[in-house]
């Protein structure tokens, strides 16, 4: 032994730990023989024999004031020879426990040296008590197994040490650092918190506990939002933590960085109602004073700490039940603080478990004793011996067995390490106050009744919880629209019933009643459309939505085909008529009308159905910002929008529009083409304009706006819903209401039927007849002539109830008069204009131009002319004075 401690010496000074350890490691099996033998120990095997014997226990505690962590061992020494005095008083020991102090001055070399002079000059340990500074705890425990010897801590929570394969004869009576992390994770399960994250400060013994909690989070399925560590400044990483939505955060540092820390949360607003901190409890008194190295006063380190939880092991039961040494924790502290005061120094938050640790060791001695001497019985007839091995092996074995009530509660080893208490405290108003405390052999929290006080009216929430919230339209907002919808669909039930009750009158039948009941079933489908519109996900099911989307689209795409393209087809029959340049006879019936809305359909229907079948409609959602609960509630509102698209919307939506854009173009052209047709009933070439104008309008006013108010589903319904009804309504308006105006306003000019066709062709033939004669005799035609001219001249339209409307009449009054009516006569110059329009010369000029129309384009379509006649009134040869007929009147009336 004495070669090894002189080979050593000479580099003691550069490498005492490394020497040191090397001896200890490497020559610990040599070393130990050397040190029995030369030592001897004073002791046999035969310890266990006898009763009153003094056992030595070593105990290495750093006793230098001068070095870390000293405090501890300072109020150690008293808890450990009141438990002697103790176990001495009980008599239920048949020896007595003598504790031989070495000083390791928490210092690696130091304490290596100790531990090595206690084993080679000291007496024969059985057992070794202590180890506080972790390093120099960790290097002794991993070579305790070559000394057969076996270590009891009361002071080292380093996690390193729970490697029972790295430190097989290590036990300690305090619980390991990691022994907090499934009481955290089981506050956690009590208050449902599912995500937390973590932030460490990057040091050894924090991140090995946050390994460890990281490990137990997963197992309980918590999930860690986020993981941070930091060095010396840990704003930057409590930002993260903010900005990753982490609500409860699990922190892992000294109370040195602890005031940065809380002075981030201040500064980052992450305190109060909305986070919950979760910190180490082991920091001294008003840490927050004597650590607070940051530019944030202490007023503010408070408010950011207020509430926060803070985890540590229970130095003490509180449970006031009596225990092994017969006495209470709360008696065993009456005389650990009278043992102080006496000796003058601190109080060490260890002292509970030192004093359950010399018990601890009195019970194992006291169990390996009877064990050994059972041995001893059962071998009478040979010489029992017995080895420092199988004595190590024994102590390992009974320590493992352990299981009493001490004053730190109940006293149990789970694979070496100390199944303790952890107790819960909650910093409030400016101290800690215990909430709680977690049980580990029982696996069980107790959380002290309306102890915890959250910042909140309920706990805070372990994240910002998004409520999807769906923007919908109104109720109210629907239900006026939803009405005045449906007195617009009164209105047009009232029209349709007004043209199919009057559908025999003349002022009726001349505006083609089939096409304007179509123009009311189109303007009804664009109605009904609004009510779809108006519907969302808050009404009906998604797959429900989805055809709605199909729905509403096909029936105001149709109604808007059905009602403009019948006006616009009524439209076409008057300028077919008053365009033919060839002045022939043509008769277009109601049949073909149809058969051009037929085709307009026909056009909609292969739009839409290629549309559904290629690029259907899909109910689409569509996700806006976070927004602040607008009752303050710990939630966030995301907003969400549903439509109804597909992949490729904008070529639909264009091959929509063009195609409904020609048509609109088509009836605008036709408007204008037959804007002079002076017959109001045959002709709604005004109103049409009137109506694509306003429809036009409104459709680029409501599209434009409908697009910007996306995000607005009310005001977007309520602009497509007004754009509906004024375009329906007014439409409908321009087309019947001066209908209804005229019908009511002059009664006698509905009360005619078709049966009065006959006595308009009589009056047409004396018309007729009176032209036969020359210019000269026509300022002798009767007077009384005139109004019957100017009304021939003022027909409307004339159907039968089966054709419909069948042709339609334009007056020429603009034309210039013919050569052959020679020059007006000067004495007329000065007439007023009554007098020149009422003139025989205008009478003649006007029959001219409008008898040969009306006979050869209506008049044969209802039955008054033959259709193969080419005079007014049926063939040449059945008038007498037809016959007389100058050829060159013949030429205009029916040459036309």
């Amino acid at each position: 032994m004495a070669p090894a401690r002189r080979d050593c010496s000479g580099w003691e000074m550069f490498l005492p730990t490394g020497c040191l350890l090397l001896s200890v490691l490497l020559f610990q099996p040599a070393l130990a023989k050397v040190c029995n033998d030369r030592t001897k120990h004073g002791q046999d095997n035969t310890w266990f024999t006898r009763d009153g014997e003094n056992l030595p226990i070593m105990v290495l505690m750093p006793m230098n004031e001068s070095a870390l962590m000293s405090s501890i061992s300072q109020g150690i020494e008293p808890a450990v020879q009141l438990a002697i005095q103790h176990i001495r008083e009980s008599r239920k020991y048949s020896f007595s426990l003598i504790t031989k102090i070495y000083d390791t001055e928490c210092d690696n070399a130091k304490g290596l040296r100790a531990f090595f002079d206690a084993i080679c000059y000291g007496p024969k340990h059985l057992m070794i008590f202590g180890g506080v500074c972790p390093s120099v705890t960790s290097i002794i425990a991993e070579s305790l197994e070559g000394w057969n010897l076996v270590q009891l801590s009361f002071a080292a929570t380093t996690p390193v040490l729970a490697d029972k394969k790295k430190y097989p004869n290590f036990f300690r009576t305090v619980p390991s650092d990691n022994a907090v992390n499934p009481a955290v994770v089981k506050f956690l399960n009590y208050y449902n918190w599912s995500r937390v994250g973590t932030l460490t400060q990057d040091v050894q013994r924090f991140s090995e506990v946050r390994n460890d909690l990281t490990n137990e989070l997963e197992k309980a399925d918590i999930q860690i939002a986020d993981t941070e560590s930091f060095s010396n400044d840990p704003c930057v990483n409590v930002k993260k933590l903010k900005d990753n939505d982490v609500r409860i955060i699990i922190g892992q540092f000294d109370e040195n960085l602890a005031s940065k820390v809380f002075c981030c949360a201040y500064n980052l607003n992450m305190f109060g109602s909305k986070y919950q901190w979760i910190i180490p409890g082991w920091y001294q008194g008003n840490w927050w004073e004597q650590a607070n190295t940051t530019n944030c006063t202490t007023k503010k380190l408070l408010a950011a700490m207020e509430g926060y939880i803070s985890v540590d092991f229970e130095p003490l039961s509180a449970r006031q039940i009596k225990g092994i040494s017969g006495r209470t924790p709360k008696e065993y502290e009456r005389d650990y603080n009278r043992e102080l005061v006496q000796k003058g120094v601190e109080a060490s938050k260890f002292h509970g478990f030192a004093y359950d640790g010399i018990w601890v060791i009195a019970k194992t001695l006291t169990r390996v004793m009877e064990l050994l001497r059972i041995k001893q019985r059962q071998n009478t007839y040979h010489n029992f011996t017995v080895d420092d091995r199988e004595v190590g092996k024994m102590v390992l074995d009974v320590m493992n067995e352990t299981n009493f009530n001490g004053v730190t509660g109940q006293v149990m080893f789970r694979n070496g390490e100390r199944m303790g208490t952890i107790k819960f405290n909650q910093f409030q108003e400016g101290q800690e106050v215990k909430v709680g405390e977690y049980n580990a052999i029982a696996d069980v929290l107790d959380l002290i009744n309306n102890s915890i006080r959250f910042q909140g009216v309920e706990p805070p929430k372990d994240r910002t919880f998004v409520r999807l919230q769906r923007r919908h339209i109104n109720v109210p907002l629907y239900s006026i629209l939803s009405t005045i919808t449906i007195l617009g669909m009164l209105m047009a039930g009232a029209f349709l019933f007004f043209n199919i009750k009057n559908r025999n009158h003349r002022l009726i039948k001349m505006s083609s009643p089939y096409m304007n009941n179509l123009i009311i079933l189109g303007g009804m489908l664009s109605y009904a459309s609004i009510f779809l519109f108006g519907l969302d996900g808050g009404f009906v099911s998604d797959k429900e939505f989805e055809t709605l989307c199909t729905v509403r689209t096909w029936i105001l795409i149709v109604g808007y085909t059905t009602a403009f393209g019948a006006m616009f087809a009524k439209t076409w029959r008057v300028h077919a008529i008053f365009k033919n340049v060839k002045m022939k006879k043509k008769i277009i019936k109601d049949q073909k009308l149809l058969i051009i809305v037929g085709g307009m359909l026909l056009i909609d229907l292969c739009i839409l159905i290629c549309w559904q079948i290629v690029d259907p409609l899909k109910r689409t959602v569509e996700e806006y910002s976070l927004e602040a609960d607008p009752h303050g509630r710990d939630i966030a509102i995301r907003p969400f929008l549903e439509h109804c698209e597909n992949t490729h919307m904008t070529i639909w939506l264009g091959i929509v529009y063009a195609y409904k854009g020609l048509l609109m173009l088509f009836g605008c052209f036709l408007a204008w083409e037959t804007r002079n047709v002076s017959i109001p009933a045959l002709n709604d070439s005004k109103y049409i304009g009137m109506s694509v104008y306003n429809v036009g309008i409104m459709c680029i006013i409501g599209a434009a706006v409908s697009f910007l108010t996306r995000d607005q589903p009310n005001v977007q319904f309520c602009i497509v819903a007004l754009v509906i009804i004024f375009c329906s309504t007014i439409t409908l308006c321009l087309v019947f209401v001066p209908k209804v105006i005229t019908m009511r306003t002059n009664p006698d000019a509905t009360s005619t039927s078709v049966t009065s066709v006959n006595q308009l062709d009589k009056e047409l033939e004396e018309v007729t007849m009176q032209l036969q004669d020359t210019p000269e005799k026509t300022p002798y035609i009767k007077q009384n002539h005139y109004p019957d001219a100017n009304n021939i001249l003022s027909i409307r339209n004339f159907t039968d109830g089966k054709d419909g409307e069948k042709s339609i009449l334009k007056n020429h009054l603009e034309q210039k008069p013919q050569a052959q009516w020679g020059s007006m006569d000067p004495s007329r110059i000065n007439r007023g204009p009554l007098e020149d329009i009422n003139s025989p010369e205008h009478i003649q000029r006007r029959l001219s131009l409008q008898l040969p129309i009306l006979h050869h384009a209506y008049l044969p379509s209802i039955g008054g002319v033959d259709a193969s006649c080419t005079s007014p009134n049926g063939s040449p040869g059945s008038s007498p004075r037809h016959r007389h007929m100058p050829p060159s009147y013949r030429v205009m009336v029916s040459g036309l």
